[in-house]
């Protein structure tokens, strides 16, 4: 009868030992919550490579894409040359890339960004919070977020071209504004 109660009451220990060990790992745990069609993005601030801090909430009235990717990914750096080609094309009409680097230095992020001439914003995600914020689980995602903060589209993986990112945008920006129900 001795060794059962031994048993559980070093589960029950060890249990304790990893529920509260769990917080400390926060920042290098995978994303837990994919964000929903039509919820509202939460807002997060982050450092671009010029060291300026920068905030999603800072783009409201604009569509935003928000490419989650690293240096390392191949389909990730595939896809940067049709986001640098609609974000030229569309930025003007309220159109802005947020490319969030998950965990890589900046000296290494910063001479990738150079060597293919991108001019987004580019965001330095170095304890994965953020990406963890927007459930990311494997490279690339990417989020299009509407004019009011909303999310419109998530992709995981998949390849963008120009043509995806074109229609998607063109489709968020038509949106008519959600209107207030007629009381009469």
């Amino acid at each position: 009868m001795r060794p059962r109660r031994t048993n559980s009451v070093f589960v029950v220990i060890v249990l304790l030992v990893a529920l509260v060990g769990l917080p400390a790992f926060d920042g290098w745990s995978m994303g837990s919550r994919v964000p929903t069609v039509g919820m509202q993005a939460e807002d997060f601030r982050l450092t671009d490579l010029e060291g300026k801090s920068q905030s999603l909430s800072q783009y409201r009235g604009k569509t935003v894409l928000v490419n989650f990717w690293a240096t390392w990914c191949k389909p990730c750096t595939t896809e940067m040359p049709a986001m640098q080609k609609i974000y030229d094309r569309l930025r003007d009409k309220g159109f802005v890339v947020l490319a969030v680097n998950e965990l890589e230095d900046d000296a290494k992020v910063r001479e990738h960004i150079k060597q293919y001439g991108h001019t987004f914003p580019v965001l330095m995600d170095r304890d994965n919070k953020v990406a963890n914020q927007f459930g990311v689980f494997g490279l690339p995602v990417t989020v299009f977020i509407d004019q009011e903060g909303r999310v419109q589209e998530y992709i995981k993986g998949g390849l963008l071209t120009e043509q995806k990112i074109e229609e998607t945008v063109a489709r968020i920006q038509k949106q008519e504004p959600v209107k207030a129900a007629d009381l009469r």
